[in-house]
């Protein structure tokens, strides 16, 4: 092998591993929010990730409607796909001997990105970008896509609103709106999905 193509060799693997590590946010040290896959996004990689190639990047949020109008949502995003609903009139115990509210988990979660990826024309090869409102639900949704045959299941890892400051009380440490990126509270009808009934005893 001539020194030169042992150059070019060395050139191009240095430019796939920088091209393979463009968009990889550290692993996450709460276990909700790792998947086996490992793809992690920073809400700025995801947003330039997007940016790069809209039409090839599904781009979900799993937050309850709820949230997502109420709270805001960001920019650019292509659909509304819960992770679980949640019932704010009926009150249930947790095993502990708290209220919370009802909810559950969306029976129909991987039809709906089926459905979503579908119309976008795209395939389970393609990009998936997974956002809610702190990383843990788009980190169990990306896994259950990864085991659906989701090749490329992306989780931004801080959410839309970011984690909880222990000083503040405040989301107010990272996040999607905490990183200065474009977010609306728009309503628009296209980014949600009929609420389904809820399952007997829910």
């Amino acid at each position: 092998m001539t020194k030169k193509l042992m150059s070019l060799l060395m050139i191009f693997g240095l430019m796939s591993a920088f091209v393979t590590g463009l968009y990889a946010a550290e692993k996450p040290t709460k276990k909700a929010k790792q998947t086996p896959q490992g793809l992690y996004l920073t809400p700025k990689e995801a947003f330039d990730m997007i940016k790069a190639n809209p039409s090839k990047v599904l781009f979900v949020d799993v937050r309850t409607p709820a949230e997502v109008l109420f709270v805001g949502h960001a920019a650019g995003l292509d659909k509304n796909i819960p992770f679980k609903y949640i019932d704010y009139s009926k009150f249930v115990m947790t095993k502990k001997g708290n209220k919370k509210f009802a909810s559950w988990k969306n029976p129909q979660l991987i039809q709906e990105f089926d459905a979503a990826l579908k119309a976008k024309g795209l395939s389970k090869e393609d990009p998936v970008i997974v956002i809610c409102r702190s990383g843990d639900r788009s980190g169990m949704t990306a896994t259950a896509l990864y085991k659906a045959g989701y090749k490329k299941a992306y989780t931004i890892t801080t959410g839309f609103e970011g984690d909880m400051n222990k000083k503040t009380h405040r989301r107010d440490l990272n996040g999607w709106k905490n990183a200065g990126l474009p977010w609306t509270y728009k309503f628009q009808p296209e980014l949600f999905i009929p609420k389904p009934t809820p399952p007997a005893g829910k």
